[in-house]
């Protein structure tokens, strides 16, 4: 497939780590701004992750199969049209960025999704040739060693039953990225939700959820997405999230 930049602005030097003097009042510090690629971008969680590291003064280019369902205009968000089920494009796409962050969902619920495990599958290959670049990829709490951390209700029943489609997808995923040798962070959030950031987060192996059904907001996973990029705290681990 080929590949369509709606826009085009103009940067700083791609694949660099740039430090910017803010001008604006009390925002003089300097901060680093990096070049991040967002894959699922256009979904829930990733638009209010394109929205939040433009925000902090990154330039995005975001990976979308479908360019409307991403109405943010901004001039350092670069959108750029693909299908990560093509090899070819994933590879185009990934060199020059500092990180990659992905938000890929299923596509169809409850169903096994091989086209998106596929697609993690050249993200990994294309990282591994392109050089060192931070690979932060959104689980969610249930999977692997985290089903334990839900308690008897999701972790037994919910979870292994309604749900094993997508955590069997989501394991393969995560077994490609663990195996890859790359610089990763996977984050396990449980159930997402729409509502305002609250900035209180738990985010350790050991913890387990307070409510039957916990929720988390999408903001709140975004910005520890986001400041996953240039910490190495949980460099090469899975991390779980809870409030």
């Amino acid at each position: 497939m080929r590949l369509c930049r709606h826009k085009i602005a103009a940067r700083p030097g791609r694949g660099a780590y740039h430090l910017r003097r803010r001008a604006q009042a009390g925002l003089s510090s300097r901060r680093l701004i990096m070049e991040l690629l967002i894959f699922g971008a256009s979904g829930a969680t990733g638009r209010v992750l394109v929205q939040a590291a433009l925000a902090e003064g990154h330039a995005v280019s975001a990976f979308v199969r479908t360019p409307g369902k991403l109405a943010i205009r901004h001039e350092r968000l670069t959108v750029i049209v693909g299908d990560v089920a093509d090899r070819q494009a994933v590879e185009r796409t990934v060199a020059g960025h500092d990180a990659v962050l992905s938000c890929l969902g299923v596509g169809v619920p409850l169903k096994h999704d091989p086209a998106v495990v596929a697609g993690i599958g050249f993200i990994v290959d294309a990282l591994q040739r392109t050089g060192p670049a931070r690979l932060i990829y959104l689980s969610f709490l249930g999977v692997h060693d985290s089903r334990h951390q839900l308690g008897l209700l999701l972790g037994g029943i919910v979870v292994p039953l309604l749900l094993r489609h997508e955590v069997a997808d989501h394991e393969a995923k995560e077994r490609l990225i663990v195996q890859s040798g790359l610089d990763w962070t996977i984050v396990r959030p449980p159930k997402l939700s729409n509502g305002a950031a609250t900035g209180r987060l738990r985010h350790d192996n050991g913890i387990h959820a307070k409510p039957l059904l916990p929720t988390m907001a999408r903001a709140d996973v975004a910005a520890f997405m986001l400041g996953q990029v240039g910490d190495t705290t949980y460099s090469r681990k899975a991390v779980s999230l809870l409030h």
